[in-house]
């Protein structure tokens, strides 16, 4: 399970660090790459901007992301994701606050593969994180 990588799109510092030590407690934090906005996110998916050295064929098997993103929001970055043939079939996860941010995103069609709610309780949202395991197993 180590070897899936993911990419992290989370702008507040808070919910990186909670969100990095849930994936390490169950297990699947080893090969984490983390994106503070979503122009980065698209800049690392896309091998450009600060990433143009790195190799294309580095793409993660999920992309684990907040949906209230500076510089292009969540719901932007999901709909380029599906819209680009590279990343169509990523696994893309949001990590929502409410289930308000989850309507809104099925609202407007982006087709994420699923959301996980951020819980205060951080057993609770560490739960929730080991939801993950079995939809990486099942990515090649």
């Amino acid at each position: 399970m180590g070897d899936k990588a993911i990419l992290l799109v989370e702008d507040d510092p808070d919910d990186r660090v909670l969100t990095l030590r849930a994936l390490k407690k169950n297990g699947i934090g080893d090969n984490v790459m983390v994106a503070r906005d979503g122009v980065e996110a698209l800049d690392y998916l896309s091998s450009s901007g600060e990433y143009t050295e790195q190799d294309t064929d580095t793409v993660p098997q999920l992309v684990l992301m907040g949906l209230k993103l500076p510089k292009v929001d969540g719901l932007e970055v999901l709909r380029r994701l599906r819209a680009d043939e590279r990343t169509r079939s990523l696994l893309v996860v949001g990590l929502t606050s409410c289930e308000a941010e989850q309507d809104t995103v099925d609202h407007h069609g982006s087709r994420a593969d699923g959301f996980i709610h951020r819980s205060v309780n951080f057993a609770q949202f560490s739960r929730a994180i080991q939801q993950l395991k079995p939809l990486l197993a099942s990515v090649n």
